[in-house]
Order: C-alpha cells, then structure tokens, then sequence
C-alpha cells in the first residue's frame, strides 16, 4: 500500500520539478518568432474579439447545416429550402446584430 500511495506522488513531484518555470528567458518565454513578446502569454483579450468569435462560430455552423441540407434537398423538396432560407434569415439578423454592435470593426 506503501508503495501504490508514494510511486504516484513521486511521478507528481518530478513531473512538477520537469516542467517547473525556470528563470532561463529561452525556456519560459513564449515563442514569437524571433522577437521578444510585449505581453504575458496568457494575457486576456479585448471584448470585441469575443463577438467576431460568435460570428465566425455562427458561419461555421451554417456550413454544418448546409452541407447535408444541400446532399438531401432533393428528396425533401420545398420544404427543405423554405426552411434554409429561414435558417439564413435568423443568421442574417444576427449578423446585422453584430455589425451595430460592432463586432466587425476592426480597429
């Protein structure tokens, strides 16, 4: 039992003394091509790049949905494009949404 509760927690201590930060700048420091980074690593980002993010997540699902839409369309008929149009109508609001708010400003 001894040995089942120390292996583990000495695999831990030296998995934690291998990965430690050390104070060398070439092994803590982040790699940015070359340069010396401005900011921490783990710094957070802007608000606004939350939103561009719900943007392009919504792109992405629309193209989830579409690609087996456009494989089945034909057997389903009129029905299956009324309801992408309408689909594309919700994330056309959205992204109207999106553009006042001004998730797609740049700058």
């Amino acid at each position: 039992m001894a040995v089942a509760a120390v292996v583990p927690v000495l695999a831990l201590y030296a998995l934690h003394r291998r990965t430690a930060v050390t104070p060398d700048l070439l092994e803590v420091l982040p790699f940015e091509s070359g340069w010396i980074p401005e900011q921490h690593a783990l710094s957070r980002y802007h608000v606004r790049w939350y939103l561009t993010t719900l943007v392009f997540l919504a792109f992405d699902v629309e193209m989830l949905f579409m690609y087996p839409w456009a494989v089945v369309v034909a057997e389903i008929g009129t029905t299956a494009v009324v309801e992408m149009f309408l689909f594309l109508a919700a994330l056309f609001v959205a992204v109207l949404w999106a553009w006042r708010e001004g998730a797609l400003r740049w700058v």
